[in-house]
């Protein structure tokens, strides 16, 4: 939450102007204009803010892995710093012996006991030094695909960093050309826009609790998401958020299905790996819905071709109707989990 804590509190203070002054009627017709285009930028910042989160949980994973890779590179290595010792010590030990030298001196001795005892010492060396040889070189050669595995999966984490840091620019991009639109508005236009926004978003709060109370909304892990989702209603969309009170969509997923009991990733593509496959003819409420090629977005289906969603900033958490898109969103399919 830290890489985000810049960027959310610059796409609440987005939110947050749009939405604080008081209902003026009226509105200059220009505004619903002016409005359409500032939506569309916060959608879009909402789609490069759910990729950032996508590349966030990529990173984390391969964080994870890396640190794996790394310590067994560890073990790896203390292996071979031991083998390496101990080749040491049995070198010294059949130097001391005589080595060759001494073989051919016991060859000729007059002694048939000693003979017999000091070359089977010599030999039992000689067959651990083998053996000791050939652990040193499977351990060496394993502590060498580590290695290389180590500077891999290192290059995977940078491309990462690099996919993260590309799109929260991207969401910060969108946001600031919001701004920049709204930055040409004088007071009173503000004033007027604000209000414009604020009361379509309480007409849209009130609707979504109409249509909340009336669904069917079953039972199980789902419905349970569901119901958690439902309590949200009204909190503000903040990118990066996962409650208790500002939420991102795939924050809001997270922790709807957290409270069912079921532990989802902060991302919207990377949720679309859990559950199984459900048609959109056999939808059923407490399904997850996502949209977007390459997946941006996600809901909670309610039922009726709607869903309860975190939209995009600017905006709260709401009912929402879906059909083969969502603004402009392909509808891309439905997990149940």
């Amino acid at each position: 939450m830290k890489r985000t804590a810049r960027l959310s509190r610059a796409v609440l203070a987005s939110a947050i102007l749009l939405t604080v002054f008081p209902p003026v009627a009226n509105a200059a017709p220009n505004l619903n204009a002016i409005r359409a285009q500032i939506r569309s930028l916060q959608e879009q910042a909402a789609t490069a803010g759910e990729a950032a989160q996508a590349a966030q949980v990529q990173l984390d994973s391969l964080n994870r892995t890396l640190n794996s890779v790394r310590q067994q590179a560890s073990s790896q290595g203390a292996t071979v710093a031991n083998l390496r010792k101990s080749l040491g010590a049995l070198a010294a030990e059949q130097y001391k012996t005589g080595g060759l030298s001494q073989s051919m001196e016991l060859l000729f001795s007059s002694n048939p006991s000693l003979y017999l005892a000091s070359a089977g010492s010599l030999d039992a060396i000689t067959k651990r030094k083998a053996l000791q040889l050939r652990q040193f070189s499977v351990a060496k050669q394993r502590l060498d695909a580590t290695s290389l595995t180590v500077n891999d999966k290192l290059a995977l984490v940078k491309a990462a960093q690099a996919r993260y840091q590309a799109q929260k620019a991207a969401a910060q991009a969108r946001l600031a050309d919001a701004q920049k639109i709204l930055n040409k508005l004088n007071v009173a236009e503000r004033k007027r826009l604000a209000a414009l926004v604020a009361a379509q978003e309480n007409a849209d709060h009130k609707k979504s609790v109409g249509l909340a109370l009336k669904a069917n909304l079953g039972s199980g892990r789902g419905a349970a998401a569901l119901r958690f989702a439902i309590k949200q209603m009204g909190d503000f969309y903040v990118f990066g958020a996962a409650g208790p009170i500002y939420w991102d969509c795939s924050g809001l997923t997270m922790r709807a299905f957290g409270a069912a009991g079921v532990s989802l990733p902060h991302s919207a593509a990377a949720q679309f790996n859990y559950g199984r496959y459900v048609p959109s003819n056999q939808l059923r409420p407490g399904d997850l819905v996502f949209f977007g090629r390459p997946i941006s977005h996600v809901g909670i289906y309610l039922g009726g071709g709607r869903m309860v969603n975190a939209p995009h900033p600017g905006a709260r958490v709401k009912v929402e109707s879906f059909g083969s898109s969502f603004g402009y969103l392909s509808y891309v399919g439905a997990r149940r989990i």
